[in-house]
C-alpha cells in the first residue's frame, strides 16, 4: 500500500429523466458531461471518487440509470451517499453491484478500506426534508467504525454540512444532531477531515479540530456570501474538489475547474 490518497468529491449533480429540463435554467447533464471529462484528464488520476448525495432531482430509478449512464465514461470508480432528493430503496436498487452499499437495514452508510486514508460515508438524510440528521443510531454505528481502528487515519463524508455557512438562507438546511458528531470527532483523533455537499457552494472552515468543506455542484457552484435563493444567486466558475491524503503532511483539499477556467488543478 502507497502512503498517498488522492480522491475527486462531486456533489448535487441533480439529473433529471433523459430529455426533462429539470427545476433550474441549467444544463446539469451538459455540466456532469464536462464534470467527468475534467476527472479524466487529472495525472495522477484519482483512486476513486466520492459523490456526496443528490444525485438525482426526484429520486426515481430511471433518474438513477441516466445517473450512471453518464457517469459511465469516468476512469476510476465511484462511490454515492443519498442527499437529500434521493430516494434509498431506488438507489439501492439502482447500485445493487456496488458491493459497498449495505444490502438492508435503516440506512445507507459505509466503510471504505484498501487505502492510506480510511473513508467513512454516512447517511444523513432525512426523507421528505432538505435538511439532515444524523440520529443516535447514526452516531453509535460512527463511534463504533472509528472505536475499532483508532490509528487508521480517517476522512469523514456526507451530504449534510454539520457546520454553518453564515447565510440564513442555507443555515435552516445543514444537519440536525451536529453537537453529537462533534463529540465523536472529538473523541475520535484519528478524523483528520470530513467533506460535504448540499450547499452548492466551495465552504472550509476549521470544525472541532479538524478541516470540514462543502463543494459546490458541477451546474450551479453558487457565490459564497449571498443570501439569495438558488436560482437567482450569483455564480462561480464551475468545479469540483480534490482530496490529497499524504502520511508526512496530511489532508490537502484544493479546487480542480472544469471547461475554459482553466485546466483541472495539479494534484501532486
Amino acid at each position: 500500500m502507497t502512503r498517498l490518497t488522492i480522491l475527486a468529491q462531486i456533489s448535487d449533480l441533480h439529473i433529471g429523466l433523459p430529455g426533462a429540463s429539470g427545476r433550474g435554467r441549467r444544463d446539469r447533464v451538459a455540466a456532469l458531461r464536462r464534470c467527468v471529462a475534467a476527472i479524466n484528464t487529472l495525472r495522477p488520476r484519482p483512486d476513486l471518487v466520492l459523490v456526496t448525495g443528490d444525485l438525482v432531482d426526484d429520486g426515481v430509478v430511471d433518474e438513477y440509470a441516466h445517473f450512471r449512464a453518464l457517469m459511465a465514461p469516468l476512469d476510476a470508480p465511484y462511490y454515492v451517499i443519498p442527499g437529500n432528493h434521493d430516494d434509498r430503496d431506488a438507489l439501492r436498487a439502482a447500485f445493487a453491484d456496488h458491493a459497498y452499499l449495505p444490502r438492508d437495514g435503516a440506512f445507507l452508510h459505509y466503510v471504505i478500506e484498501g487505502h492510506p486514508l480510511r473513508l467513512i460515508g454516512l447517511d444523513s438524510i432525512i426523507p421528505g426534508r432538505a435538511r439532515g440528521e444524523l440520529c443516535g443510531e447514526r452516531l453509535a454505528w460512527l463511534d463504533a467504525q472509528l472505536h475499532g481502528a483508532p490509528e487508521r487515519p480517517t476522512l469523514l463524508f456526507l451530504h449534510h454540512p454539520p457546520f454553518l455557512d453564515g447565510i440564513q438562507f442555507w443555515d435552516v438546511l445543514n444537519c440536525r444532531n451536529a453537537d453529537g458528531l462533534a463529540a465523536i470527532v472529538q473523541r475520535h483523533r484519528q478524523v483528520v477531515g470530513l467533506i460535504a455537499g448540499h450547499l452548492h457552494q466551495s465552504i472550509r472552515r476549521l470544525w472541532n479540530g479538524v478541516m470540514a468543506s462543502s463543494v459546490p455542484a458541477p451546474a450551479q457552484a453558487l457565490a459564497l456570501a449571498t443570501r439569495q435563493p438558488e436560482s437567482r444567486a450569483p455564480l462561480y466558475p464551475p468545479f469540483f474538489h480534490m482530496h490529497e491524503w499524504d502520511a508526512p503532511t496530511g489532508l490537502t483539499s484544493r479546487p480542480a475547474f472544469i471547461d475554459g477556467f482553466g485546466a483541472p488543478a495539479p494534484t501532486v
